[in-house]
């Protein structure tokens, strides 16, 4: 169709995604009045109306889902264009949007950052924090190139990719120092502080526990691994967090961290592409990269607890 541009659809797509003409624009690093102009002018071609502008949302009309549907497919076909190039190109050049969820990003990510930046100087990092479902929707939708999660996500048009295992420890008021570490059968008649719902680290906590958030009626929740250390400091509970944080949230907390009796909690880390993407090659070797990044991890390149994490694979 005759004067609809990539411009117009970039920023559709980023005003259907966000939900919020502000935040649409900041992403698009133009103004607000000028972002609502290409869609006006999107919507005059198209004859229709794709938004309802309210004062605080918009949400989209019945054709303007259909086609933000449209639109994510088109860009996506136009990006693969232009990594199907990169994908010539050794070593790795241009943009590179990688995510990562919150309780790897804090302990690892500046880490990845300054090593792919002297691996690939010509590569351009986006990262972007999120929790492992949004992650996903935009792996899926074209939003991110890669994103480091914990395993497995069982989505079948999606590679993975194990970096490395990291064990659980857990967190309590530093007067209980002296206590043995409680197995799974204790920690449920303990108050538990947990990560809110939708982070994989809280479901992954819960299964050790064998427990569900239904059946747990002393569940603490909080928004972050650093507030979840405070509220232990204050007495309110114990929590479980990953090795890779502990140098970190409890540098300045006066807690107790006690490793678990086998067989310990762990998780797995790993990163997810697109199997489409032209860039698998090159994400591979990123990804091994990335693996070695996050087991030099932490201060002095020391792994949380002074133990190396074990390699899978």
């Amino acid at each position: 169709m005759n004067g609809i541009s990539m411009r117009h659809l970039r920023y559709f797509e980023a005003l259907a995604h966000h939900g919020h003409f502000g935040r649409a624009a900041l992403a698009c690093a133009i103004s607000q009045p000028a972002l609502s102009l290409q869609i006006k002018e999107l919507e005059e071609v198209l004859g229709a109306p794709l938004v309802e502008r309210g004062t605080r949302q918009v949400r989209l009309t019945s054709l303007g889902e259909a086609v933000a549907g449209r639109v994510r497919h088109i860009l996506g076909a136009v990006d693969e264009l232009g990594d199907l190039a990169r994908a010539c190109h050794s070593p790795f050049v241009g943009r590179l949007r990688i995510g990562v969820i919150p309780t790897v990003g804090p302990y690892m990510l500046a880490q990845v950052i300054k090593t792919l930046a002297g691996c690939y100087p010509d590569l351009d990092l986006r990262p972007r924090e999120a929790i492992t479902q949004k992650l996903i929707d935009d792996l899926l939708d074209g939003r991110l190139e890669t994103a480091i999660v914990a395993l497995p996500v069982s989505e079948s048009s999606l590679n993975e990719q194990v970096l490395f295992e990291e064990e659980f420890v857990l967190v309590r008021p530093l007067e209980e120092a002296q206590k043995p570490a409680p197995d799974a059968e204790a920690l449920r008649g303990m108050r538990l502080l947990l990560l809110e719902e939708g982070h994989c680290f809280r479901d992954q906590a819960l299964s050790f526990c064998k427990m569900s958030s239904a059946l747990a009626p002393d569940l603490i929740e909080g928004s972050s691994l650093t507030t979840l250390v405070q509220m232990v400091e204050a007495g309110i509970g114990v929590t479980l967090i990953p090795e890779m944080a502990v140098p970190i949230e409890t540098r300045s907390a006066a807690v107790s961290v006690v490793p678990f009796a086998h067989p310990r909690p762990s998780r797995t880390i790993g990163m997810l592409w697109r199997k489409s993407n032209p860039l698998s090659g090159q994400l591979k070797q990123i990804a091994e990269v990335v693996r070695q990044a996050g087991i030099g991890r932490s201060d002095g390149g020391t792994p949380s607890l002074a133990r190396p994490l074990r390699r899978l694979g």
